[in-house]
């Protein structure tokens, strides 16, 4: 039975990520389930209020999936009082003033990465926020991917025995926008605007470090632009300001050491867009976006160097697939579930803005580390 109702202003629902992930996987799966189940076995349902800056978009939007309530004023959004959460998921460029303007306005406040365009920005949003006694938390939409759900039980389990090291590849090709159309919008490439890769997947790259492996603690990257021209989405060929590949190296706290290679310029030769090799002492495993797959220690072929012979071990073929033995839904959703009972039940939500701030440091860092040839030590984030 649905006890109430709650209103969430979604603010960038017209882009790519806030419109599939947020409104449609997310929110809308919600509304069509009932709503939220609280532990009272009740339910809160979601009453969505879309903002943006195109009133084209929005109205045909809310239109289509039958959404009344739409807005090209956010300050009027924020005054309504039946809406408790302030959501964004705009430019990064414009998000820290939106979010500060939330927290003025009492709305609790759930965001996408990176929380804001400077470690300095985010950490005043955490002190904003925890001033005010707003709830807030940050999207790590990675840590609910299936692959890394099965990954994380091989972990719970001590499969592994003592970690050694990850390595991990992501990435794909972006086509530049002249002879086919981009699969990533124009603003990802340009430095002015925001874009970047480090910006983006470092963000991404501490939480699921941190959370699985632990706390890094120095970071060792190369970021670079390896195509300097692109065409926009209106065919105008401009300067890629922004880099587009980043290789690093991550120090984690029990000296486990983690590689992580980031690339919009990179044609796939793996199973999944991402993928992580995590080895130990007693195991292996490689985890995906869905899939996982483990190697144990007495399960382990015992290979030879011989380059004048063609080798003839199955290596693939030698790794056992990990089961969900759950229903996974989708990570997007599951977190946004969990951030609405943090605001109606007080449910734990560790995924806070000062988590943010953390993942925007490692990206700080690694740009740093690019730019000066050097290791940035990360030491402990507080408030």
């Amino acid at each position: 039975m649905t006890r109430r109702s709650i209103g969430v202003i979604m603010n960038g629902v017209t882009g790519r990520m806030g419109y599939r992930q947020h409104l449609v996987r997310s929110i809308l799966a919600i509304r069509e389930q009932g709503g939220v189940e609280l532990a009272d076995g009740t339910r809160v349902q979601i009453e969505p209020l879309l903002v943006g800056r195109n009133e084209t978009k929005l109205r045909e939007i809310a239109q289509r999936h039958d959404l009344g309530r739409w807005t090209t004023d956010v300050d009027a959004a924020l005054a309504e009082p039946e809406m408790q959460i302030y959501f964004d998921a705009q430019l990064t460029s414009v998000r820290e003033a939106s979010i500060i303007k939330a927290i003025e306005a009492g709305k609790h406040i759930y965001t996408e990465k990176p929380i804001a365009e400077s470690v300095d920005g985010a950490l005043e949003l955490a002190r904003r926020a925890n001033q005010a006694g707003v709830k807030n938390g940050v999207v790590h939409d990675k840590l609910y991917l299936p692959g890394l759900v099965k990954l994380r039980r091989l972990i719970d389990s001590g499969f592994f025995g003592r970690i050694l090291s990850v390595r991990g590849e992501f990435g794909y090709w972006v086509f530049e926008g002249d002879w086919q159309a981009a699969q990533r919008p124009s603003w990802n490439y340009r430095k002015e605007d925001g874009g970047g890769i480090v910006s983006d997947m470092f963000c991404h790259w501490d939480y699921v470090l941190t959370n699985l492996f632990g706390r890094v603690e120095a970071v060792t990257a190369r970021a670079v632009t390896h195509i300097p021209q692109r065409w926009d989405e209106q065919g105008k060929p401009y300067d890629a300001t922004a880099d587009d590949a980043a290789y690093g190296i991550f120090e984690l706290a029990g000296g486990v050491i983690a590689q992580l290679n980031s690339s919009w310029c990179v044609r796939v030769h793996r199973d999944e867009l991402v993928e992580f090799q995590v080895d130990g002492t007693e195991g292996s495993a490689v985890a995906g976006l869905h899939n996982c797959v483990a190697q144990h220690r007495g399960a382990t072929p015992r290979p030879v160097w011989n380059p004048d012979l063609v080798e003839t071990e199955p290596f693939r073929d030698q790794w056992q697939e990990i089961p969900a033995n759950t229903e996974i839904d989708n990570g997007f959703k599951a977190q946004w579930e969990e951030f609405i009972r943090h605001v109606v039940d007080g449910a734990p939500h560790s995924y806070d803005f000062l988590a943010g701030a953390r993942g925007v440091r490692l990206a700080e860092a690694g740009l740093e580390s690019s730019a000066q040839g050097k290791r940035i030590a990360l030491p402990e984030l507080t408030l």
